[in-house]
């Protein structure tokens, strides 16, 4: 039987790939190609998992859709998750293409090696995003990767920048993202300071995951012997730190934040000012406002800086809409689904995943702790109390 072609989109957090992976396959939705999706996400909170699931070209129920959370897919017991993945996606269908999102923190070497000689699929593109902007803001516009890379490896240390660079040294498809945010030159510059990794692989800039499905399917499959010396090279340190559990990569450790309080919306902007250092590498989730109540909104930091975008609405939050167009039979289905969940609120909650460094991580977790609103903040405003609100307001629609 032809193996099946398979795309890893790997790069560090917060690098776009789950923004490219939602385009991926809404262009193979619109031309009805049957695509399988595996997500991977470091943190027990599977933020993306959601987010493509909620495509609803992909789900679990579908049998083309397997989240694996709480765990690094670079991980033994990862590897592990993957075999059994692939297993249940390839059991009963035959996808014309399989996507697989790793967690930022994954190394591209175990994968490689368990794809090198996997019965079923072929390893069409192993895809490495990076960060244009933060490589311009934390590296000196990329000039202080390789070096850095080059000082951890003199002193047998392993650092952020040995898996930034190692990332780049495997894949056969390189990425700039986010280069809408700088100037052509700068980009140009980032582009060169890093190309010197992996010289052979070409490299190409897209913003908001704006790349061709068509781009990636005509790339020769993945040359496993390119980087058969690499591979031999950095197994037993690999090896060695891909422990069974959830944090592959020692530097990188994560939080979660759940409740089902609102978050003050000027304390929050207070404290992302302040308290954001540059060992917190990422953050994502859902959370809400007062205010905007309605609105569940998806929380979305990568270095220093955060978006904020309109996911949908709160179900709680529709019910008070006068022009939601419920049926009195629907509003009392809502009504019973919120009854019977635990928080104060509905539906309507906080869940935030913070990653990066352990010290850093933990200074941030606890400032948004204490944005929630208080218990008299509460009272306050379901009394019809308004909180200063310094939060965008205007929305821009992505086509």
């Amino acid at each position: 039987m032809k193996k099946i072609p398979l795309i890893i989109l790997n790069g560090f957090l917060g690098a776009g790939k789950t923004t490219l992976l939602k385009n991926l396959l809404a262009q193979a939705h619109k031309r009805q190609m049957a695509v399988s999706v595996i997500v991977n996400d470091i943190s027990e909170l599977d933020v993306d998992g959601v987010l493509i699931a909620n495509t609803e070209i992909v789900d679990a129920a579908s049998r083309n859709f397997v989240s694996i959370s709480a765990d690094s897919i670079s991980s033994r017991s990862g590897i592990q998750k993957l075999d059994s993945a692939l297993k249940t996606l390839l059991e009963k269908r035959h996808p014309a293409l399989i996507l697989l999102e790793t967690s930022g923190s994954s190394h591209p070497l175990p994968l490689v090696r368990y794809l090198r000689d996997h019965p079923q699929v072929r390893l069409n593109a192993l895809v490495s995003l990076v960060d244009t902007v933060m490589l311009n803001d934390d590296y000196d516009g990329g000039q202080q990767l390789i070096p850095l890379f080059q000082q951890h490896l003199s002193n047998g240390t392993r650092g952020v920048e040995n898996l930034l660079a190692e990332q780049i040294m495997f894949c056969n498809t390189l990425l700039l993202t986010k280069n809408d945010r700088l100037p052509f030159e700068v980009v140009s510059d980032v582009a060169r300071a890093i190309h010197p990794l992996n010289p052979q692989v070409a490299v190409m800039a897209v913003p908001w995951g704006n790349l061709q499905l068509d781009t990636l399917l005509a790339i020769p499959d993945y040359d496993f012997h390119r980087v058969a010396l690499l591979i031999d090279e950095l197994q037993q340190e690999i090896d060695a730190t891909a422990a069974d559990g959830p944090e592959q990569n020692a530097a990188i450790a994560w939080r979660v934040i759940e409740d089902d309080r609102p978050f003050h919306p000027q304390r929050l902007w207070d404290t992302c000012h302040r308290f954001m250092g540059a060992g917190v590498y990422r953050s994502k989730g859902f959370f809400w406002l007062p205010g905007r109540d309605d609105l569940a909104l998806l929380w979305n930091q990568a270095a220093g800086s955060i978006n904020l975008e309109f996911i949908s609405y709160w179900k709680a939050g529709v019910l008070t809409h006068t022009d939601n167009a419920l049926t009195e039979e629907e509003r009392v289905i809502i009504r019973q689904q919120l009854a019977s969940l635990p928080g104060r609120f509905g539906d309507r909650r906080c869940r935030l995943t913070v990653i990066g460094e352990s010290e850093e991580i933990d200074d941030f977790a606890r400032a948004l702790r204490q944005c929630l609103l208080t218990e008299a903040e509460i009272a306050w405003w379901q009394q019809g109390g308004v909180f200063s609100d310094p939060w965008p307001t205007h929305v821009a629609r992505l086509a």
